[in-house]
């Protein structure tokens, strides 16, 4: 594997599609190994891909990520190998299960056995991309009956990530996943999750170190405080106003006290603000890349150290687009990092307010 691979993820707020496309059409050109994009209830994803994969040459296109319940387990196969026809076998599935509000209260879907359903749509996209009769996919949910897609897939095999944050479902990548993608994990901790990919790996007989740990990584490249307080602020909103996901697998991390503090301060309007200054130095720096934007370009090398594969960028949200390209030029695959600290102060420049901007 190549050692610096870096991948851009798109915000799904808010979500310019114009501003992506040119942002994903930069990224191919630079040599950047993927773009990634996500899914939530507003653009369909797919369709997206597709204007991508037409005009760019090299890049793989990711979904980061489709949930594993508004679409049957067919469909996904179907939609997956089309794709990557379309676009000459650049796709990689990102899944994940998405939650029970969103599942639920905007697809209309019983968000029921999400680490079943999950293995179960592997086990059909693997039989029907591979040839095979749906029958063999040995699903556990439903009983299929011997359907073949009926068309050549451009591959047998594409490759499929998985963003999941608990010990079975991160075991469950190594039997049956080509990937990890975690977010907000700390970065020291990857070897946790690696050991439980490698339990996996084995019940399957699998070579673990065949799986990549693309995880979602949160990059602010700027000056000063600037940088720490939006790291902060980004943390206490991931960890008081997301549910009890992240809060929960933190607390597993040691951070339990910390995290109590900062729910109990967001949740209260009045004490909100509070809960930003409430994030240690310790968890800006096990979860985000920040500070000086030099720093920056060398702590991401740094992570790959511990474990990080494929880290997969978050592209700034609303940010205007020539501070934009700025960030990706800079944060390049290779790029030199006397030129990169330079671009990215420029970024910030250009960007005006750009502070404002990330973690939106």
């Amino acid at each position: 594997m190549t050692t610096d691979r870096v991948g851009l993820l798109a915000f799904w707020k808010n979500y310019d599609r114009r501003t992506y496309l040119k942002a994903a059409i930069l990224a191919d050109e630079l040599g950047y190994d993927s773009f990634w994009l996500p899914e939530a209830w507003g653009y369909e994803v797919f369709t997206l891909l597709t204007e991508i994969a037409l005009r760019t040459k090299r890049i793989k296109l990711g979904t980061g990520i489709v949930n594993v319940f508004s679409r049957s387990p067919a469909l996904l196969a179907m939609t997956a190998a089309t794709v990557d026809e379309i676009s000459e076998g650049r796709l990689m599935l990102g899944l994940g299960t998405s939650g029970k509000k969103v599942i639920e209260g905007f697809h209309g879907r019983e968000f029921k056995k999400p680490l079943t359903q999950t293995r179960d749509v592997i086990r059909v996209v693997r039989t029907l991309v591979g040839g095979e009769p749906l029958s063999d996919a040995g699903a556990i949910m439903h009983e299929y009956r011997p359907f073949t897609l009926n068309m050549k897939p451009a591959r047998t095999r594409i490759p499929i990530y998985v963003a999941a944050l608990k010990e079975k479902s991160i075991t469950s990548i190594g039997e049956l996943a080509d990937g990890w993608m975690p977010i907000f994990w700390p970065y020291s901790e990857l070897g946790r999750g690696k050991a439980w990919i490698a339990e996996g790996a084995k019940k399957a007989g699998r070579d673990p170190r065949e799986i990549e740990t693309a995880p979602f990584t949160t990059a602010i490249p700027l000056p000063g405080r600037m940088a720490t307080d939006k790291a902060r602020e980004i943390i206490a909103f991931y960890v008081g106003g997301m549910g009890d996901y992240y809060r929960e697998l933190l607390t597993g991390f040691g951070y339990g006290a910390e995290c109590d503090r900062i729910a109990t301060l967001y949740a209260d309007k009045e004490t909100r603000a509070e809960a930003t200054a409430a994030v240690t130095p310790e968890m800006v720096k096990a979860l985000t890349i920040s500070g000086d934007p030099l720093e920056c370009v060398r702590e991401l090398r740094n992570r790959r150290k511990l474990g990080a594969d494929l880290p997969i960028l978050n592209l700034p949200p609303e940010m205007p687009w020539p501070a934009l390209k700025l960030f990706i030029h800079a944060m390049a695959p290779g790029a030199d990092r006397k030129v990169s600290m330079r671009l990215l102060n420029q970024a910030v420049r250009v960007g005006g307010g750009v502070a404002e901007r990330f973690g939106r």
